[in-house]
């Protein structure tokens, strides 16, 4: 067996990467990006609200600031994370 398997599309990675990328390119120039992305951007909303008020039961104006809140601590929280990340990765090549 090799280490240098490749799927059965016979790109390697990188190809693959570049595929997906003009295909991405390519549909972005067709289609309005906003409408392209409204329903996961709803869904990445909802998950947040369904977090802080999972019985809906808090006024829309506080669900939603109680949200934002929620979305902001995910976002540092991804960012600590990728900077834990790359000190690690800094730290280990020396």
């Amino acid at each position: 067996m090799s280490s240098d398997r490749r799927p059965s599309s016979g790109l390697s990675p990188s190809q693959r990467s570049m595929r997906a990328r003009l295909a991405a390119h390519a549909m972005h120039a067709r289609h309005d990006s906003r409408e392209v992305t409204a329903n996961a951007r709803r869904a990445f909303v909802e998950r947040f609200e369904h977090e802080v008020d999972p019985d809906g039961v808090l006024p829309a104006a506080e669900r939603q600031r109680r949200a934002e809140h929620a979305m902001r601590a995910h976002m540092t929280r991804l960012a600590l994370r990728s900077a834990r990340a790359r000190r690690t990765r800094v730290e280990g090549s020396r």
